[in-house]
């Protein structure tokens, strides 16, 4: 179902996690539970996968989250600032020590010129407060190809923020 890379990288964060002894959990828009997916394809990831969250609409990320209403207003769903609460938020509502979260613009439409399609925020946030963010301009690759793109990212994200 999932490319090798994608399969290697989730491997080494559930490797990361065990050996760490603590869960992950995921926050994800733009990629619907792909990054989730990608973790519990691989057996044995029940004993580090705690949750996914998939908060596609705004409502959701406040509501399961807890991303301020404010930063939505203010900065959009598409925005460092959601994707910082997403994952701080994640880490909140769930018995996961790390989480990932990623809010983008996958396409094919809903681009504009400051927030274009292929816009994608990351953040990974631990339990002691520790918050990471990488923003990404993949470009207006296709949909599949934003959302794989995202998936390796957050992967990788994911598996920095286990060794931070």
């Amino acid at each position: 179902m999932f490319s090798e890379t994608v399969v290697d990288l989730a491997q080494a964060v559930l490797t990361k996690s065990g050996d760490a002894g603590v869960m992950v959990a995921t926050a994800e828009s733009c990629t619907g539970g792909l990054v989730a997916a990608a973790l519990t394809e691989i057996a044995g990831s029940s004993s580090v996968v705690d949750r996914g969250f998939v908060t596609y609409s705004n409502r959701a990320k406040m509501q399961m989250l807890g991303v301020p209403e404010q930063a939505l207003a203010d900065h959009g769903a598409v925005s460092e600032e959601t994707a910082r609460a997403m994952a701080s938020g994640a880490v909140e509502h769930s018995d996961a020590s790390v989480a990932v979260a990623i809010t983008g613009i996958a396409g094919p439409g809903g681009g504009s010129v400051e927030k274009p399609v292929g816009l994608v925020h990351f953040a990974a946030a631990r339990a002691d407060g520790r918050v990471l963010h990488i923003e990404r301009q993949f470009g207006d690759l296709g949909r599949e190809k934003v959302r794989e793109a995202a998936l390796v990212q957050a992967l990788e994200l994911l598996s920095q923020a286990l060794n931070a």
